[in-house]
């Protein structure tokens, strides 16, 4: 068979040579390093016979830096995982275990005895057993009837065997006595996977439908070295101290009450936070054009029908009955704004219209699913409407994507963007139609110089949309902002403009989400920061510390007095505990600067600062503090 390198050069191999005997043909040092290859474009494994009808096969190795070899690492250390639960629990069984971002889970029946924490490093010990077994993983394919017969005692793999066409080719994979419905490719041996680290046991439901019975999760993630392994853990460790739901509670933040699972409550100081993050919004799109609106929290049922919602979205969505007519809270904002924007008759002159709104959501989510901030029943969409014609789509795209990369440099998020194309399938409007938005969205990030990943066929069913993938200080990624080209509401509702020749016609609308959610928004910009928010941001911003309340106090109380006159949000520690105390507090409330004022402050009228996080001591005049608190406000300086 004929073999085409990726520099092009081909060279003959014999038929059913596997991946790893051409890479061992060309390089020894090559072939040690490589994990799976790429044949026809087509995952595969090392030792797996390459036969295919192909005039020239197409080759690739994936070596270990590759993200295709991560994920087969991992989902090979999840079948790991499973050889040692199957030699511990004789009659567990199995549901699926696939590689995530940063690792894998198996979802598993253990049997009578259930899995828990304390039982991990059990887990781990046989799992290294194996692990310096050397066990290959073997694949073959086999029949319907044979999968079937393979895995009767496994009633989660039948299930999922069950459901296939008879005419599709299984496959199964074997390490040891452990056998595996999976599709693969897999790493050669269970050697290559000794670099592991199991990390926590959670229920699931089988196939993530709660009317199914619970399984275990286990999660667990695995790397090629060490080294990467150790790196790996020490961030989870500080992720674990920057969670979002301990800092809450910590700072004064919000709180979730067991009244209201989802709701969560806005504390004092979490109201200023939330309220200095909002004003900045309103800020910068008033400054963009933008004009704001509100609309009701319940609507009429027909509103949602006419919508699509309640078609499709009915079982997340909170009713009422008022005056013997059934309501909805609103589940998304849209709807409301296209009652706005039908409200009047639109001329082309007046497009673009921007119509902005945080508006006040609520979804019912599963109870399971809740998670702090960043999983809730009740969240407020940072929405906007915007309404063109179309040819504006790709000059109104391209001011979105400057004013998105502002506001992330604002918060020192970094980002790449996905653009996502027509489904397959499922999609409305004319192909042709389909064509010209992608591509006006493809111009909108070249023209401003944006790069974009391509993510076919994963937009919406009723136009393409660009999604902005946030990276954190911790490198998680976390899906916020959003721009999404809708083809489908502005037809529904029938929503038209005048153009230059006095005929109705129907505008192009964007749905654009900036944040996202201002709550979920909040609780990554938590952690993002590990609760030390900027000076702009953060609800208190100066702590104010006498050393002896009996000399000392009233200076402190016309310094706080001056700080409040400017702006400046300030408090002042009086209470009768000891300096180191209050000054060590001040550091774990993580407030920007710390003031702590003594003879010499109240004799030279004058300031002695400490920053959060340094330990160095600056005196300055009273004036100099305050000038330079507003400036850091004003230019919205990181700490």
């Amino acid at each position: 068979m004929k073999v085409k390198f990726l520099d092009g050069s081909i060279k003959e191999f014999a038929n059913g040579s596997s991946p790893l005997e051409i890479a061992t043909s060309i390089s020894v040092s090559l072939a040690k390093k490589s994990i799976l290859a790429k044949i026809n474009g087509q995952l595969w494994d090392l030792k797996r016979p390459i036969n295919l009808d192909s005039e020239v096969v197409e080759f690739e190795l994936l070596l270990k830096d590759s993200k295709e070899a991560y994920e087969v690492l991992n989902h090979s250390c999840a079948h790991l995982l499973a050889t040692a639960i199957k030699r511990i629990y004789k009659g567990a069984q199995f549901g699926v275990g696939p590689s995530i971002e940063e690792g894998f889970y198996y979802d598993i029946n253990p049997g009578e005895v259930k899995i828990t924490e304390d039982d991990l490093p059990k887990i781990e010990k046989e799992m290294q057993k194996i692990v310096s077994e050397d066990l290959q993983f073997n694949r073959r394919e086999v029949s319907k009837a044979e999968a079937l017969e393979l895995f009767k005692n496994d009633k989660y793999k039948t299930e999922l065997i069950t459901e296939l066409d008879p005419s599709e080719v299984i496959t199964v994979y074997q390490d040891g006595d452990y056998l595996d419905f999976c599709r693969g490719p897999h790493v050669v041996s269970t050697k290559v996977l000794k670099n592991f680290k199991l990390l926590s046991v959670a229920g699931a439901y089988w196939r993530g439908d709660s009317k199914n019975e619970q399984l275990q999760r286990v999660y667990g993630t695995c790397f090629f070295t060490e080294e990467d392994l150790a790196k790996h853990l020490e961030i989870l460790k500080e992720r674990e101290a920057r969670d979002h739901r301990k800092l809450g509670k910590e700072l004064e933040l919000f709180m979730i009450s067991e009244y209201g699972p989802g709701f969560p409550f806005w504390l004092p100081k979490g109201m200023i936070l939330r309220r200095n993050l909002e004003s900045y919004w309103y800020n910068i799109h008033t400054r963009e054009g933008y004009q704001f609106v509100q609309t009701p929290i319940m609507l009429n049922k027909e509103l949602w029908e006419i919508s699509g919602h309640w078609m499709n979205y009915r079982d997340n969505m909170y009713t009422s009955e008022i005056d013997k007519h059934e309501f909805a809270i609103k589940p998304m904002n849209c709807p409301g704004g296209m009652l706005v924007y039908k409200n009047s008759i639109h001329s082309y002159k007046d497009l673009p219209l921007k119509l902005a709104e945080l508006g006040l959501v609520h979804r019912h989510e599963a109870s399971g699913a809740l998670n702090g901030l960043f999983r809730v029943r009740t969240f407020t969409q940072d929405d906007a409407h915007i309404f063109m014609r179309e040819d504006q789509i790709e000059c109104e795209v391209g001011k979105l994507i400057k004013l998105y990369d502002e506001v992330y440099s604002v918060f020192g998020l970094s980002y790449h963007i996905e653009l996502s194309t027509r489904p397959e399938n499922k999609y409305i409007g004319k192909i042709e139609t389909w064509n010209i938005a992608e591509e006006a969205l493809a111009n909108a990030c070249r023209s401003v110089g944006k790069e974009f990943k391509l993510n076919p066929g994963d937009g919406a069913f009723y136009g393409p949309k660009l999604d902005f993938k946030l990276k954190d200080s911790m490198n998680r990624i976390w899906q916020c902002g959003t721009i999404q080209l809708d083809m489908n509401l502005p037809e529904r509702f029938d929503l038209t403009y005048i153009d230059q020749n006095g005929e109705k016609v129907r505008p192009i609308m964007l749905h654009r989400a900036l944040c996202g959610s201002i709550e979920r928004f909040i609780g990554v910009i938590t952690e993002h920061f590990g609760g030390a928010f900027p000076t702009w941001l953060a609800p208190v911003q100066v702590k104010l510390i006498p050393v002896n309340n009996n000399y000392h106090l009233d200076f402190v109380k016309k310094v706080n007095e001056r700080l409040f006159n400017e702006g400046i949000r300030a408090e002042i520690d009086d209470r009768e505990e000891k300096l180191g105390y209050k000054i060590r507090e001040a550091q774990t409330k993580k407030i920007p600067y710390q003031l702590v004022c003594g003879d010499n402050e109240v004799q030279n009228n004058n300031l002695t600062y400490r920053k959060y996080g340094s330990k160095e001591q600056v005196t300055i005049s009273i004036d100099e503090f305050v000038a330079m608190i507003k400036e850091e406000v004003k230019s919205l300086k990181r700490l």
